[in-house]
């Protein structure tokens, strides 16, 4: 008897009615195990079964389908984005509307241990200053006008440090990747600060 109850293979008419049971564009299936909308029309369209780890992972899926909506990354909910992550693995995502001093975040992983702001389901704006202040060194650190000049930062500002630093520390494997969306007009105003 084996040990797993995963099917060992698929028939191309598995993988389509996989597909469209997550309802999910070939490229979207493409996109979200990391092949080719190619790869996924020759597994539909071929006449025999498919093996391999694509078929654990449909498994799973079909099982737990809410997983596809757990993983999907939401539009962008303000003019800065910090991906939280654990050296390859997104942990959390941070949305910040720096203007009207609001987060919003989505957790990609159970273990409070991993996410961003632990066990606080609601963290304000006060919360994530504090963790970008987590993020770097502190401002009482010696020598710290050589840091900044070392860093090509005018003063200390935590934002700043990490965008240079990818919010990396010694102790840890976390680190952050900060996206903004600008206009010109934020752009220009931006650049100035530097």
């Amino acid at each position: 008897m084996d040990k797993y109850v995963i099917s060992p293979s698929l028939s191309p008419e598995d993988i389509r009615q996989a597909r469209e049971k997550l309802d999910m564009t070939r490229a979207e299936l493409a996109s979200f195990i990391g092949c080719s909308a190619r790869t996924i029309e020759y597994w539909e369209t071929k006449a025999d079964k498919i093996t391999g780890p694509v078929v654990t992972l449909l498994e799973i899926l079909l099982r737990k389908p809410a997983w596809v909506e757990k993983l999907t990354v939401p539009p962008p909910r303000g003019k800065v984005r910090v991906w939280y992550m654990h050296r390859h693995m997104v942990c959390s995502l941070i949305d910040v509307d720096e203007q009207q001093r609001e987060i919003y975040v989505r957790d990609y992983v159970d273990d409070p241990l991993y996410r961003a702001f632990g066990v606080n389901p609601a963290p304000d704006f006060e919360d994530y200053e504090n963790f970008l202040a987590s993020r770097c060194f502190p401002p009482t650190r010696d020598k710290l006008k050589l840091e900044l000049k070392m860093l090509d930062i005018p003063f200390y500002d935590p934002m700043m440090i990490i965008e240079k630093t990818d919010g990396r520390m010694a102790d840890d494997q976390f680190w952050l990747k900060v996206e903004r969306t600008y206009d010109t007009a934020d752009r220009a105003e931006y650049q100035n600060l530097k």
